[in-house]
């Protein structure tokens, strides 16, 4: 019986590390990006309740879908197409840009979906 016990301890802790993974993997965002990206949001859909809402629920979305280095990468890819000159060239099409852009994109349709 204490064997049984001690295999139950261990499957419980185990599930329980694994949600707090999950837990963290949801929550890797900070604060500062989570509302820059809410301010930015409510820029272009309305500057009230409901928009904030929506932005809110926006980035919940898309922090449970991408993780946070994966969003960095993907704003940083988008922010250096926007730049001008044959160095940023390199950032507007080719194979690796399209993957995390695509991923930011996907998780942003699912988030629209959701959210608006």
């Amino acid at each position: 019986m204490k064997g049984a016990a001690v295999a139950m301890l261990v499957g419980l802790a185990g599930g329980a590390a694994q949600a707090q993974d999950a837990a963290s993997r949801l929550n890797d965002y900070p604060t500062s990006a989570r509302a820059e990206y809410v301010f930015a949001c409510m820029a272009v859909n309305g500057e009230n309740q409901r928009s904030l809402d929506q932005c809110s629920c926006s980035i919940d979305q898309i922090a449970s879908i991408l993780p946070y280095d994966a969003y960095v990468e993907a704003e940083t890819i988008l922010a250096l197409q926007q730049t001008s000159g044959e160095r940023a060239g390199m950032y507007r099409d080719n194979a690796f840009v399209r993957s995390p852009l695509a991923d930011l994109r996907r998780a942003q349709a699912e988030a629209e979906i959701l959210c608006f």
